[in-house]
């Protein structure tokens, strides 16, 4: 460190120097992804996993106090700020990851100079970032394979493709695994594009790590169409093989769904990753592409622009959530944007018991585990300011009245100390009442695989009611309501004890004693209120949660150290079911 230049270029120097330490550390894990999947390492793939995700946050936490330390009152002098956003401005400009070089001056400086809202001067704001510019241009990061004119003939095609990758993956039946590909990518483009030709096939070149599986992920071109392209690999006795390959947009975006943990991907350039995963998921936001390639804190700014450019273009006011009101949460939403914001009460209705920091653990728990397509991401912000006439007078009474602790209203503000923000859904309880039945009946059975496979991956949610889940855009049930969310492992699953009689069935408190972790899943059928129409097909598909042995199996599995592969797409696109 030269300690004769303006203090502004020190402090923009340490805040670049953090930035590039994090960076490298988050590439080290990133990389280990790659051996733990070769060598079926599961648990220390999630070690990694944790370690990641709270690489940021400790980095950044370490730089306040560095730059505290090495400059102390030079960061009170005047125009200090503004000074060290320009000169930070200047050094990252060229580089490949502004966005996120910036998204990191920025999580630093907030906490350096307390600040509350948003101040242009010293920090990147909306206007500094440029709207990612989704467009054709050539790949950078991708490899290019011409398709034969004979449509029928792709295989040689996919073994060049696979042959790129044989050492990395390790691949153990590349021939078999390019036929199979080949068929069912030529049945899809003969059923769906008729005579349409396709001219060439695109594949990112980093492989994309999560769990227990690795994915190609690529795209099939024309002059008119992209067609998606995901080839999923496992590792079993087997080998490595490739498992499906989902080839179109609706599968691709579950793929990369909010509902899902991180991949694990080298990423050198970050907006030309975008550029190529939005080509092939045109309606996903970016904020949530750059979340799913683990750069969460930046897909985290990116959300706060697209919502402040959405205030800016639109004229609805804030207002209260659909659904059932949350004994904890204070739920609103902005009708032209779809997501929620999430405040935790000052005082929690009857009969809820937790508290406001168990409130906090649970989100971290869901921000720290394995979420199986089942739990909706959620972002955390602080000291949040908005134009008070943005928010209707329903909420603004709510605010008053539940949340004075969180919330401060002034005449022309609302600020907000704390905040959740998750993707808008359906409730399921209100869905299931509004859809005809068929689309009921598919939701209600999707409803107890989503509690099944929560559970496969040690998560029990709670409360099990219908109103705290919800349906996404493409007909999955998620959960989302995170208040008494625990690890399975950490719950007691009891059978009733009989009663002596008739006096003890008729009486008010049990007969026996009820410990504070203490399930009966044979109560779940009086509670979970399925319609009549929907109860008898429920019970069909998933009687065993009333079961209290199919809980305590699954614990033992989960206690024994087996780790579950719940899969992002459905049996039937597997290679194993499929008739060739």
């Amino acid at each position: 460190m030269i300690l004769d230049v303006e203090p502004y270029q020190r402090a923009s120097t340490l805040i670049l120097d953090a930035f590039e330490t994090y960076l490298n550390e988050f590439q080290s894990i990133t990389l280990k992804a790659r051996d733990r999947f070769i060598q079926k390492n599961w648990q220390e793939g999630r070690n990694d996993a944790l370690k990641r995700l709270d690489l940021y946050s400790l980095t950044v936490r370490k730089t306040v106090e560095d730059m505290r330390g090495a400059m102390g009152p030079l960061l009170k002098k005047d125009r200090i700020g503004k000074e060290m956003k320009q000169a930070y401005a200047s050094m990252v400009a060229q580089r490949d990851d502004s966005e996120l070089a910036e998204t990191f001056f920025n999580s630093v400086t907030r906490k350096i100079f307390s600040i509350v809202g948003m101040i242009p001067d010293i920090e990147f704001t909306t206007p500094d970032f440029k709207i990612p510019m989704i467009q054709e241009r050539q790949c950078f990061i991708c490899r290019s394979h011409l398709l034969p004119e004979n449509r029928f003939s792709f295989q040689n095609t996919f073994e060049k493709i696979l042959c790129a990758y044989k050492d990395e993956l390790e691949l153990q039946h590349l021939e078999q695994d390019a036929k199979t590909i080949a068929r069912v990518v030529e049945t899809h483009l003969e059923s769906t594009y008729k005579t349409q030709r396709m001219e060439y096939v695109e594949v990112i070149e980093s492989v994309f790590y999560r769990q227990k599986a690795a994915y190609i992920i690529g795209r099939i071109r024309s002059s008119s169409h992209i067609v998606p392209l995901i080839i999923a690999f496992l590792n079993d006795n087997k080998g490595v093989r490739a498992d499906a390959v989902l080839l179109t947009e609706r599968s691709a975006s579950i793929i990369f769904g909010f509902t899902r943990s991180y991949f694990h991907v080298m990423v050198t350039k970050p907006s030309e990753m975008i550029n190529f995963l939005k080509s092939i998921i045109p309606n996903k936001r970016v904020s949530e592409l750059y979340t799913a390639i683990g750069f969460h804190k930046h897909g985290k700014s990116e959300l706060f622009r697209e919502l402040t450019r959405s205030l800016e273009k639109t004229q609805d006011r804030f207002e209260i959530a659909q659904g059932e009101k949350g004994m904890v949460m204070l739920v609103f939403t902005l009708p032209s944007f779809d997501v929620v914001f999430k405040i935790i009460k000052d005082r929690f209705e009857y009969p809820k018991t937790t508290h406001r920091q168990a409130v906090r653990d649970s989100y971290r728990l869901v921000f720290i585990h394995n979420r199986a397509g089942r739990l909706i991401d959620a972002q955390a912000f602080e000291y949040l300011e908005f134009d008070r006439n943005r928010f209707s007078e329903e909420v603004l009474a709510e605010f008053r009245e539940t949340a004075q602790e969180t919330v401060f209203i002034s005449d022309d503000l609302v600020t907000i100390r704390h905040l959740y923000t998750e993707r808008r859904l359906r409730p399921l309880d209100l869905y299931i009442k509004e859809e005809d039945e068929t689309h009921a009946m598919k939701a209600i059975i999707d409803y107890g695989r989503a509690i099944k496979e929560l559970a496969a991956c040690n998560i029990f949610t709670g409360d099990l009611f219908l109103k705290n889940f919800g349906v996404t855009r493409h007909g999955r049930v998620v959960f989302y309501d995170y208040d008494e969310l625990c690890l399975l492992t950490d719950c007691h699953f009891r059978k009733i004890p009989k009663s002596r009689g008739y006096d003890d069935e008729m009486a008010s408190e049990p007969w026996y004693f009820v410990g504070d972790k203490d399930i009966f899943p044979e109560e779940f059928r009086t509670f979970l209120r399925i319609p009549p129409n929907l109860k008898q097909a429920f019970e069909k598909a998933h009687g065993d949660l009333f079961d209290v042995t199919f809980w305590k199996e699954l614990q033992n599995r989960i206690s024994a150290g087996e780790v579950m592969h719940i899969f992002p797409y459905k049996q039937g696109k597997r290679f194993i079911n499929i008739d060739m």
